[in-house]
């Protein structure tokens, strides 16, 4: 079937409603690992009746041995804080590349918990932190010194033992660049040394409360522990400054939601699943409940839509010729919200005829600049693509209201008010909506080539790389001011992180969410049974 036009699926609105699928990083590394028959070792557990000291994990996967430096401290609770400015964490972790010495574990125990402060190596692949979720790891120790499993619904309510504030890898603070790693097997996608990391700190801090109540917690409450994450404007520029990646993970979502419209018809194992999925999805959204008010509104319209969808799953329907794309057509009469997840649900039954897709998530491609185009056919381009941007005044102290910046304190971006707000002069060119605009009223009546147009007006160098990689790219922009008062960095971040595989959002404002991940995802010695858990629901 014919891929959904970027002109939809590319709105701020439709992305933050994203949510993963079994394309997203962290089921991919599930089923890579599974494939590879991994087996996770724990060589090192030197920590204290109180659980700090430290840890080491170990594996083989692709045929490359890797481990995972765990440290946990004693941290004063005014010490605990989510935010960039933190300068120490409960735990924290580095992803080694092979199997450290005594050396090599001591140099990462004393370096780690400095975290950016500190220097580190090549053989250091990824970099990462963690605070304890307090009352719930104090709750699950507790109950399990005095002899009981925590309560269910305090594990629900949660999700996790802890959240990570940075996973960071690809060369940051002197850590290895991406290019050791990018051609082993298994971590040529997108993030995977990030995703490996997340889930071995998962399975860490179930093996931290288990040594500090003394007992061991149920398979199941494991299970549903995931990792937690809180994530700000720091990622939110990422799919802005790299369109061809951006370009390459929406093309293999869309391309997926194509193939799958394009199923002729189900057999009765297919219909079954899809039962179980729309029963599951309704589960977990009577689970998800958020403070914040358009998120809480978002949740409340999919669980008003939910049973009303549900009730279209007739025999009739499910067993007419293309039942799918029937399926996704006709969900065009719920939200965004629930369009999103019915797509993303519609996905799980067909990993053989999908999963493949995953090996071009990653991009060889960069942006490149055409001087020998003609500026009538730059103009055309625009034409075709940029009315989103043209169209609007960014004279309009609503449609330029904000401006992009890096703080000099933490280098990390952060969105200012233009008119209220210092600081403007230095703002990040992420206005590509209105950089496109002012390039189209420049280009000339006549037709001499792009390469005579910037010799002349080079300014506009950055803008035509942008309309010609968008030619080639077609998914690579976000289609909407990004600089305007109505722009929420949330669907951004919630666009990225849902391809991790992120669950469970629950933003704290308009600019950053808390998460969940690898929530449901199999524990160390479950690796056979890798693929079932999306959107999982609690079974304590």
């Amino acid at each position: 079937m014919p891929l959904r036009p970027p002109a939809t699926v590319m709105r701020l609105r439709r992305m933050g409603a994203s949510f993963p699928t079994r394309l997203s990083f962290l089921r991919t590394l599930m089923r890579a690992l599974a494939a590879d028959k991994v087996q996770v070792t724990r060589p090192v557990w030197e920590m204290d009746a109180a659980g700090f000291g430290h840890a080491v994990y170990a594996l083989r996967f692709g045929g490359y041995d890797y481990a995972l430096v765990a440290v946990s401290t004693d941290l004063p609770p005014q010490m605990r804080t989510d935010r960039v400015i933190a300068t120490a964490w409960d735990t924290t972790y580095v992803l080694y590349d092979g199997i450290p010495d005594q050396a090599e574990i001591d140099r990462i125990v004393a370096t780690a918990p400095k975290q950016e402060a500190a220097r580190f190596t090549a053989r250091d692949l990824v970099l990462s932190r963690a605070n304890k979720s307090v009352r719930l790891f104090d709750h699950v120790t507790d109950a399990l010194k005095a002899g009981r499993q925590p309560d269910p619904q305090k594990i629900r309510d949660t999700g996790y033992l802890m959240r990570t504030t940075a996973v960071y890898g690809n060369g940051k603070f002197g850590i290895a660049d991406r290019g050791r790693i990018a051609d082993r097997p298994g971590m040529g996608g997108p993030f995977m040394a990030e995703m490996l990391t997340v889930w071995l700190i998962r399975g860490f801090t179930h093996d931290l409360a288990e040594h500090v109540g003394g007992g061991t917690l149920s398979r199941d409450t494991k299970r549903h522990l995931g990792i937690g994450n809180s994530t700000g404007l720091g990622m939110a520029p990422f799919l802005v400054n790299h369109p061809l990646l951006l370009d390459a993970w929406m093309s293999v979502r869309e391309t997926a939601i194509a193939r799958v419209r394009a199923v002729p018809s189900l057999d009765e194992e297919q219909v079954g699943r899809i039962y179980d999925l729309v029963m599951r999805a309704a589960h977990y959204l009577a689970e998800w409940n958020v403070p914040d008010a358009i998120a809480a509104e978002r949740i409340n319209t999919m669980r008003r839509e939910w049973p009303a969808f549900a009730a279209t799953l007739t025999p009739d329907a499910m067993t007419a010729r293309h039942p799918i794309d029937r399926i996704i057509t006709q969900s065009a009469q719920w939200s965004v919200d629930t369009q999103e997840l019915i797509a993303a649900l519609m996905l799980e039954p067909f990993g053989d005829l999908i999963d493949g897709l995953t090996d071009c998530m990653a991009t060889p491609f960069v942006p490149e600049l055409e001087p020998t185009m003609t500026c009538a056919d730059l103009k055309a381009l625009i034409a075709t693509d940029w009315d989103w941007a043209c169209d609007v005044d960014y004279d309009d102290p609503r449609e330029c209201a904000q401006f992009w910046y890096v703080s000099e304190e933490k280098l990390e971006p952060r969105l200012g008010n233009r008119h209220i707000e210092p600081g403007a002069e230095l703002e990040t060119p992420l206005d590509i909506g209105r950089q496109v605009k002012a390039l189209a009223g420049d280009l000339p009546d006549e037709t001499p080539t792009v390469g005579q147009f910037l010799a002349l007006y080079p300014q506009h160098r950055a803008a035509v790389r942008r309309v010609q990689s968008l030619a080639r790219h077609p998914y690579g922009e976000i289609r909407d001011n990004l600089i305007g008062a109505d722009c929420l960095p949330i669907d951004i971040l919630r666009c990225k992180l849902a391809f991790f595989g992120a669950g469970k959002f629950d933003p704290k404002s308009d600019r950053w969410t808390r998460i969940t991940l690898a929530q449901g995802a199999p524990l160390f010695d479950e690796l056979e049974n890798p693929d079932d858990w999306w959107l999982p629901v609690a079974s304590i």
